[in-house]
């Protein structure tokens, strides 16, 4: 069983940056980060795998970045140039494979709400 534990939202301002972590217990080979707006389904973000390997949603490429310490079994996101469309509730998810963490993750967090004002 995997638990994951995210931290870092909050509010910030249209063209500013957050760093989202999350920390797992359990053993974790793909993790990644989901997320929600107010009204839509969720949509994938951002995976890693163990060996660094990453995979990002078009909307975020080049603004966010995902990194994880294995030593410490957490994954990070870094936002940058955030946008009013970026806010939702942003969840972290682990699981086994590529596809799985890509498209429908076994293990979630709690989520942690990201607000960009304009």
């Amino acid at each position: 069983q995997v638990q994951l534990v995210e931290s870092g939202g909050g509010l910030v301002q249209a063209g500013g940056s957050l760093r989202l972590s999350c920390a797992a217990s359990g053993r974790t080979v793909y993790m990644g980060w989901f997320r929600q707006a107010p009204g839509k389904e969720r949509e994938f973000v951002a995976a890693i795998s163990w060996t660094g390997g990453t995979d990002y949603a078009d909307s975020v490429k080049g603004r966010f970045t995902i990194s994880r310490d294995i030593a410490k079994n957490t994954v990070y996101l870094q936002m940058n140039s955030l946008k009013p469309e970026d806010t939702a509730v942003y969840y972290c998810n682990a699981g086994s494979s590529r596809v799985l963490v890509t498209t429908n993750p076994p293990y979630w967090g709690q989520g942690t709400q990201v607000t960009v004002s304009s």
